[in-house]
């Protein structure tokens, strides 16, 4: 029979690894706390309108990485979703959090996104991302807020030699007036882009300098920069944000050319970067969206957010050989010496399991030199050693496995004494 395999640019996550996981999660679900984000989860899939009016027709997620279906049952179109911002805000939306008094409304996600992409190191076609979203202020300060939470992230986990590459992509006014320089460059160039290029020109040609062609990177390299059309007030509004992150210290560099993949974004567009990771070398990117509320049938609010790859991330941790601090293995494995012992010991162990202590005992009748050893493959920090004394006495023989020592207790003062042993010393 032929063995079934696991989709191509999906991954098992198998124990060992799975800690890594918690551990960066802990760690952003804890940041988030410090900085007053709250956690929202949305479905996997939405309407394909979202993602369509959302994220926009001309983007690359839209055009060739969407996972989308018919729905049998109505006319809608469903769609695994590839992106987490344009479903925080249909939710926003949808269910008025505008109207809490707590704004403005500051959320994180953590969860799975889904692209038809080319799978490489760093990227899968399921891949889990950490974002955050800021809505309802268009204070500069929370731009750099918002960056300041995902770097903050890298550098608690221990990277280094991030920068941040910083730009404004201005209004929709002032990219009106970029437009028609814009394109009388693009059109000069036109017949030798790339086919994607050539038919963004038209459509969207502030993506054209998004573009990952070494060609069509060259031929824009000197292409009216967006900067030099940025309205008084975008300008002044770039002009705090770095002034801002000047004064959290954290360094970034101006990039013109940064435009970012999706078309809801409005002054502020970041990404994060390392040196390169596999294909890639961006390990996260976010701006503003002012116009996305108001495109999904909101009030024309203002809004900020990032997103990045859980998968990226522990890529360039294992890069820069950064080891987190994962404690594994087991506090007692309990041990059996006769048949008649295994029912106290069964019970011993759910004992310890309430009390908070992690314990095992073995299920495969082995003899005790045998325990012994899978004690030791477990990491267990002590035995509790159940003979035929033992049961009579109501007593166990609790091992501490690192020095040796040994002593006995009774049986109804294990949790009690195996607790003091765990608590860790001052």
């Amino acid at each position: 029979m032929t063995r079934i395999q696991i989709p191509r640019g999906t991954q098992d996550i198998m124990p060992g690894t799975v800690e890594l996981w918690h551990y960066v999660e802990a760690k952003a679900r804890d940041l988030c706390r410090r900085s007053n984000y709250q956690e929202i989860r949305t479905p996997l899939f939405e309407s394909t309108e979202l993602f369509q009016r959302g994220v926009g027709e001309t983007t690359d997620i839209v055009e060739k990485e969407m996972y989308s279906v018919a729905n049998p049952r109505s006319t809608d179109a469903l769609t695994l979703r590839p992106e987490g911002t344009a479903g925080v805000v249909r939710s926003y939306v949808e269910n008025k959090l505008y109207g809490s008094p707590n704004q403005p409304t500051k959320l994180y996600y953590l969860g799975p996104m889904f692209r038809h992409e080319r799978p490489q190191a760093g990227r899968y076609r399921q891949f889990v991302q950490f974002g955050a979203e800021a809505i309802g202020s268009s204070d500069p300060a929370i731009d750099a807020e918002v960056i300041g939470l995902a770097i903050r992230l890298y550098q608690e986990l221990g990277l280094t030699g991030l920068s941040v590459e910083l730009n404004s992509v201005g209004t929709l006014e002032d990219r009106a007036h970029h437009r028609e320089h814009l394109l009388a460059h693009l059109n000069g160039v036109r017949t030798e882009l790339c086919e994607d290029c050539q038919s963004r020109i038209d459509r969207n040609p502030l993506r054209v300098l998004d573009c990952k062609n070494e060609k069509c990177k060259s031929l824009t390299k000197d292409a009216p920069s967006i900067l030099d059309y940025l309205s008084e007030e975008s300008a002044a509004h770039f002009e705090a944000v770095k002034g801002y992150l000047t004064a959290l210290d954290i360094p970034y560099h101006v990039n013109p050319r940064l435009v970012r993949g999706l078309d809801y974004y409005t002054l502020t567009a970041f990404e994060i970067k390392m040196a390169e990771i596999g294909a890639v070398e961006t390990l996260c990117g976010g701006g503003r969206y002012n116009g996305l509320v108001a495109e999904l049938g909101g009030d024309d609010m203002p809004g900020i957010g990032f997103a990045l790859s859980i998968e990226r991330l522990l890529l360039a941790l294992e890069k820069q050989g950064v080891q987190l601090p994962i404690s594994g293995g087991i506090d007692c494995f309990v041990v059996v010496q006769s048949p008649e012992a295994k029912t106290q010991a069964f019970v011993l162990v759910d004992q310890l399991r309430r009390a908070g202590i992690a314990a095992e005992l073995d299920y495969l009748d082995r003899k005790m030199k045998a325990q012994l050893k899978q004690a030791d493959r477990l990491s267990a920090r002590f035995t509790a050693i159940i003979g035929e004394t033992e049961l009579a006495n109501g007593t166990v023989v609790l091992k501490e496995m690192a020095t040796g020592e040994q002593q006995e207790v009774k049986r109804d003062e294990l949790v009690t004494a195996l607790s003091a042993k765990l608590q860790p010393t001052i």
